[in-house]
C-alpha cells in the first residue's frame, strides 16, 4: 500500500484532500502547491511529504525538516471571501489541528497565537498560511502545517524550545492517520469559517485551548515593545492584551512571546 493510499483510508472528507500528492522529499510543499495553484489545481489540492530540504515558518525561519518521521503538508484553498478574512485561516488551522491530535495521538495540546500548537510548553506544530491576490481578489491561499511526530532529537539550538509527539507519548505515532484525521478536522473547520467569515463560533474553545490566556505576554510591536495580560482572541481572531495601565490593546499581527513558553522566563 502506498502512503497515499494510507493516508485516504483514514480520510472521510468531501472535497479536501480529494487531488493528495505525496512525495518522500521536496523543497516546501507550500512552493509545490503554489505552482500547483499556478496550474489551476483545484481548491482542496493537497501536498504532503515525508521530508522537506527548504521548509519555512513565518518570516522566513527555516524548519527542521528531516526525512520520514514528521508530518508536512500543503493546502489549496480558493476562497470566495475577501482577502481581509484570509489571515483567520490560520487560526481555524491551529484549532483544527488541535483537535487531530488530541484524536489520532491522545495528547492535550494547546495554541500559541497565531500559529503554533504546543505542549507543555514546547512547539509542536507550525502553521504558514500564504495568499495571492489580483485586483482585490483572492486567487489562491496556501496553508502549510509543519508537526513533530515523531523526531526523537532536535538541533541542540532548539531542543529547550520543540518537542514531537513521540517524545512526549512515548510511543511511535502512524503519520498516515495523523494526516488524515488533520484533513477530516480542517475540511469541517474551513467549512464552517466560509459560512460565518469571522470566529466568533469557535472564540471560546479556542480560548480555552489558548495557552497565552490569561498570561503574561510581551508583545514586540513595530512601535514599541510592551508587556500585559492577554484575555483571548476577540471573533475578528485579535488577541486582546490588558495593559497593565488597564488599556485594551487588539494585536491581529506581530511577535507574542508568553512567560514559561520557548524559554521565555524574565
Amino acid at each position: 500500500m502506498t502512503v497515499t493510499e494510507e493516508i485516504r483510508r483514514w480520510m472521510n472528507t468531501e472535497w479536501l484532500g480529494k487531488e493528495l500528492i505525496y512525495k518522500e522529499s521536496t523543497d516546501s510543499t507550500n512552493t509545490r502547491v503554489k505552482e500547483l495553484a499556478a496550474e489551476s489545481a483545484l481548491h482542496g489540492t493537497v501536498v504532503a511529504a515525508g521530508a522537506q530540504t527548504d521548509g519555512k515558518g513565518r518570516r522566513g525561519r527555516s524548519w527542521v525538516s528531516p526525512p520520514g518521521v514528521n508530518v508536512y503538508l500543503s493546502v489549496l484553498f480558493r476562497p470566495e471571501f475577501p482577502p481581509a478574512r484570509a489571515p483567520m485561516l490560520t487560526m481555524v488551522t491551529a484549532y483544527a489541528m488541535a483537535q487531530a491530535i488530541q484524536e489520532a495521538a491522545e495528547l492535550p495540546v494547546q495554541i500559541k497565537w497565531p500559529n503554533d500548537l504546543v505542549i507543555h510548553g514546547k512547539k509542536i506544530c507550525g502553521i504558514l498560511t500564504e495568499m495571492s491576490v489580483t485586483e482585490g481578489r483572492i486567487q489562491y491561499v496556501v496553508t502549510g502545517i509543519g508537526m513533530n511526530t515523531n523526531m526523537t532529537e532536535f538541533p541542540q539550538e532548539i531542543e529547550d524550545m520543540a518537542t514531537s509527539l513521540r517524545l512526549i507519548s512515548g510511543r511511535e505515532i502512524d503519520r498516515a492517520r495523523l494526516m488524515g484525521t488533520m484533513l477530516n478536522y480542517l475540511e469541517k473547520a474551513y467549512d464552517r469559517y466560509e459560512q460565518e467569515q469571522n470566529l466568533e463560533w469557535l472564540q471560546d474553545t479556542y480560548n480555552a485551548l489558548l495557552v497565552n490566556y490569561g498570561k503574561e505576554v510581551r508583545v514586540l510591536d513595530p512601535g514599541g515593545e510592551y508587556s500585559g495580560a492577554a484575555e483571548g482572541i476577540d471573533g475578528e481572531g485579535r488577541l486582546l492584551v490588558r495593559k497593565k495601565d488597564g488599556g485594551l490593546i487588539r494585536i491581529s499581527s506581530g511577535e507574542v512571546s508568553v512567560r514559561g513558553v520557548y524559554g521565555y522566563a524574565e
